[in-house]
């Protein structure tokens, strides 16, 4: 039989209990309940632990040790990667916020695709240019939503939300 766990815990397990139903957070959620499960004594071994949560005992035993070390808000922080940075140089995205905010403004993204490539001599996907827009400048091409079709009704120019 394998030793017991021990683990000083300061959170009250009824605590844990509420913070565990509240969590929307799966990693989160996981970790919250391997605590509660240690603290109300439904588990005492490090093994069983691991068979009840199907994680490998080493998953569990590092995350013991970052409560030990950092306490629940740091057992808690989720780890989230910083992503691939945007490929538009940034004198380029200036240009780009200028030239939107101006009166010329874009008709889509392929034009603004295109604009890059004569204007900064930036040569970008269209999807590059399409995230950048929508997400980075919080932009989008608003159009008209009529029931009908009409014949004069060309794609009204880009309108941003908030630049900052």
């Amino acid at each position: 039989m394998a030793n017991t766990l021990k683990l000083d815990i300061k959170e009250p397990a009824d605590e844990l209990k509420t913070r565990f139903k509240k969590e929307t957070n799966a990693q989160k959620k996981e970790r919250l309940h391997a605590l509660y499960l240690l603290k109300s004594g439904k588990v005492t071994t490090l093994e069983s632990l691991s068979r009840l949560l199907s994680r490998d005992t080493s998953t569990l035993y590092r995350w013991f040790q970052k409560y030990k070390h950092e306490g629940l808000e740091g057992l808690l922080k989720v780890y989230k990667p910083a992503g691939r940075p945007i490929t538009i140089p940034a004198e380029a995205l200036e240009k780009l916020k200028l030239r939107i905010q101006s009166d010329e403004g874009f008709n889509s993204y392929g034009e603004i695709q295109s604009w890059l490539k004569e204007a900064c001599g930036v040569d970008v996907d269209y999807h590059v240019v399409y995230r950048a827009v929508r997400y980075k400048f919080k932009g989008k091409f608003k159009s008209n939503r009529c029931s009908r079709p009409r014949r004069s009704s060309p794609i009204s120019p880009l309108q941003l939300s908030s630049f900052n």
